[in-house]
């Protein structure tokens, strides 16, 4: 597990630091859950799918990065919350999405959205989420700010489309790897912080400061998930373990395994060609003892520290405070995490 090499780390102390962040934000996060929940009617299957996702809730993790931005400057204002209710909203159409093209069948914990009501009105629920979403950013008027979502959307299915392409491939590679969850995962957080940065009034410098934030976190988050994918406890992760190779998505985690052992990299190429399409446990118990023989696991972990560590030094010339103090928790904290 993840938290055998997270043990001893000052985890209590981070729950504490998270804990008081919940009290001092969390009306702002409530006025975005409300906006959330009351978004959509149960009018018609498509809209039934994605009401049926967003009451799952979630880390809300994008929304609280564009509170905090938002507080950087000094105010979560109206724009700010629409712009966190928006940057939800795009993050919820691309998991209906992604359950549909990998035939997903739990999330967060429950049935996903296209066993219940079907892949067509899941696809169409995701569609309408992103309309909502662009309404919500357009509605704003801060300039500039719906091109750089249109950029960031842009990004999104580029990532997707090159993840596609090496679907099922054994033999991908690590730079590819990085090009999709700099696309896939870290576009959308460095979209969250610089967009809350402009809607709370920070300077142009520190709202490219906050972007820059933004990446390295999706960066250092995508790498725990990737890890969770095969260590977690499917429990508190909320979905079947294994999930990504299942898929043939290979993660970082899996090229290491699959570099640092030439004998795995043979059986999960058979397994990834075979007409079932099925991995077994006993695969399954084969990628779990070289990731931890290997040091697989430590090193993602420290990769992602890594990255935590670059995206607090991005905040350096950000003015000192509370704002910035827990945006700094938050990759601390992100790295160390069980779901």
């Amino acid at each position: 597990m993840l938290s055998q090499v997270s043990a001893g780390q000052g985890i209590d102390t981070l729950s504490a630091k998270l804990d008081e962040l919940r009290t001092w934000i969390g009306s702002d996060l409530s006025d975005v859950e409300d906006r959330l929940q009351a978004l959509l009617q149960d009018r018609t299957p498509a809209h039934k799918s994605a009401k049926h996702l967003i009451q799952l809730g979630g880390k809300r993790l994008r929304p609280l990065c564009v509170a905090l931005a938002a507080r950087v400057g000094g105010d979560f204002n109206e724009h700010a919350r629409e712009l966190a209710v928006a940057v939800e909203l795009v993050h919820s159409a691309t998991l209906l999405h992604d359950d549909v093209i990998d035939l997903g069948d739990r999330r967060r914990g429950a049935e996903a959205a296209r066993c219940i009501y079907g892949n067509a009105a899941s696809i169409y629920a995701g569609d309408l989420l992103l309309v909502d979403a662009l309404r919500r950013i357009q509605a704003t008027r801060i300039p500039g700010l719906l091109e750089k979502s249109l950029g960031v959307l842009n990004e999104m299915l580029e990532a997707e489309a090159l993840q596609l392409a090496n679907r099922g491939s054994v033999r991908g590679t690590v730079s590819d790897y990085f090009r999709v969850i700099e696309g896939k995962t870290a576009s959308l957080f460095r979209w969250a912080l610089f967009a809350g940065g402009r809607a709370g009034g920070v300077p142009m410098a520190g709202c490219l400061d906050l972007e820059r934030f933004g990446n390295s976190l999706g960066l250092a988050f995508q790498i725990i998930d990737d890890v969770l994918d095969l260590t977690g406890d499917p429990t508190v992760v909320g979905k079947s373990l294994f999930a990504d190779l299942h898929e043939g998505k290979m993660t970082y985690p899996l090229l290491l395994a699959i570099e640092r052992d030439a004998d795995l990299a043979e059986q999960i190429e058979a397994a990834c060609a075979a007409e079932s399409g099925l991995l077994d446990a006993g695969l399954h118990a084969r990628i779990a003892e070289v990731l931890w023989r290997a040091d697989i696991v430590p090193d993602c972990l420290q990769l992602a520290t890594r990255w935590a560590g670059e995206a607090v030094q991005s905040l350096s010339r950000l003015p000192a405070g509370r704002a910035r103090r827990a945006l700094e928790d938050v990759a601390h904290t992100l790295v160390r995490r069980a779901k």
